[in-house]
């Protein structure tokens, strides 16, 4: 059996009935993975007598890892510091993998040692029904940088990567809720090319009100700016870059600050607004050449 040196990573919580079918996928592979992390995430149902139930006679090392609820970015963290191989993969536990997902993403990444991180597409199921992407949601491959500023791109449940790109971008903000993906996209695609394998690897789950971006959906657009912020806060992005995040970042900013105007919530609709100004003088401060683009 051919065997990868990729470490998967599936988060749960309350999920007993998804986590057997995540599990089985990975299980299932044409490459085996060489060690499989679940981290269990403070589930209060059913969830440890599943994992009880694991097989000792997997053909992969079997490592369950339990804290308390933390939410799912400080989750995958605890499954990268464990992981003990070169690449690492997610999967969510409510999604599943086509059985060739592994071999034809880690084939691709050794066979084209200039990317770190690669993606699949996916067959997206709402509530038992195949259900069609618009075109915004389609992955792109190469330089995805101007299409991770304006929504979430990339499946989590469909990348590979280089365990040691994490040394250099960071691992996922555990003070998001939600929202941690596009986070830590940003932080990659300013710097990494993305390889899309386009192919419908990864069968994704969606629909249900119990799930994360479900809950928080009235949070999410908050916590894509405060991500933003965060990004041209720091000192990663050359100037065309920079200009780019500034622009989704006021686009942002316009939307939500107008729509708490619209909605009667005043005081904090101004306070977004305000960062408009705020980061045009900031752009400017770090790149002067841009003052003559906000006085035109």
């Amino acid at each position: 059996m051919n065997r990868c040196p990729v470490s998967v990573i599936i988060p749960t919580f309350n999920r007993a009935g998804f986590l057997g079918r995540a599990i089985a996928s990975v299980l299932d592979q044409t490459f085996l993975c060489s060690e499989l992390i679940i981290v269990d995430d403070g589930s209060t149902d059913d969830t440890q007598a599943l994992l009880s139930n694991i097989s000792p006679a997997a053909q992969i090392p079997i490592r369950v890892c339990r804290q308390e609820n933390r939410g799912p970015a400080a989750a995958r963290n605890v499954g990268i510091r464990e992981a003990r191989f070169a690449f690492v993969a997610f999967l969510d536990s409510d999604d599943h993998w086509h059985k060739r997902k592994l071999e034809k993403q880690y084939r691709s990444l050794v066979d084209q040692p200039q990317y770190w991180i690669s993606n699949t597409r996916e067959k997206w199921i709402r509530k038992g029904h195949h259900l069609n992407q618009k075109e915004k949601h389609i992955p792109r491959h190469g330089d995805i940088f101007d299409h991770c500023l304006q929504l979430c791109v990339v499946g989590m449940s469909t990348v590979m990567m280089k365990k040691e790109l994490f040394d250099h971008v960071g691992l996922f903000d555990e003070s998001l809720p939600c929202c941690e993906d596009y986070d830590l996209w940003l932080r990659v695609s300013c710097r990494y090319p993305f390889l899309l394998i386009d192919e419908s690897l990864t069968i994704k789950e969606g629909g249900r009100e119990d799930q994360v971006s479900f809950q928080y959906r009235r949070g999410m657009d908050r916590m894509r700016i405060d991500s933003l912020k965060k990004l041209l806060d720091a000192d990663v992005l050359d100037l065309p870059r920079y200009r780019m995040a500034l622009d989704a970042f006021k686009t942002k900013v316009t939307i939500f600050g107008k729509g708490c105007l619209k909605h009667g919530k005043t005081e904090l609709g101004r306070s977004y607004l305000e960062l408009i100004e705020r980061y045009e003088d900031l752009a400017v401060t770090k790149y002067p050449i841009l003052k003559e683009c906000f006085d035109a």
